[in-house]
């Protein structure tokens, strides 16, 4: 009967130690990128957002999706533990849109404190870049 007493007493202890860190926490670099003007004729942009886990916990990317089909992101699968960093590298292909100013976004889950973060890209796609 002791045994099984102190066996659920280490339990307890263990699970309210596990309880007591700090969840992860994702920080990045930045949440906007502006491509600024570009050319019809080279239409596909790429960027990255860096990000750092803040937390004590690893963190897990669980989804990034664009706001259209025009952008896609690729992220960092595997879990990040704390204080490491990870990438979103965000695609956009301009061919066959229209001229003009754009903003698009980009809905990042996570395991993490704040599970919803969105990033922006934005840019000029005009007939010719003056240079």
């Amino acid at each position: 009967m002791k045994k099984l007493l102190l066996f659920a007493l280490l339990l307890v202890c263990s699970m309210g130690s596990v309880m007591a860190q700090a969840p992860a926490e994702i920080q990045f670099d930045k949440v906007t990128h502006d491509f600024g003007k570009f050319s019809v004729k080279n239409p596909v942009l790429k960027c990255t957002f860096t990000f750092t886990n803040v937390g004590e916990q690893p963190l897990v990317i669980n989804q990034a999706v664009a706001s259209c089909g025009c952008t896609v992101p690729k992220y960092t699968k595997e879990p990040v533990m704390p204080g490491k960093t990870g990438t979103i590298e965000v695609t956009y292909n301009g061919q066959g849109k229209s001229l003009g100013h754009f903003k698009k976004s980009i809905t990042v889950r996570t395991n993490g404190k704040e599970e919803l973060t969105r990033l922006y890209i934005e840019g000029d796609m005009v007939e010719t870049v003056e240079e």
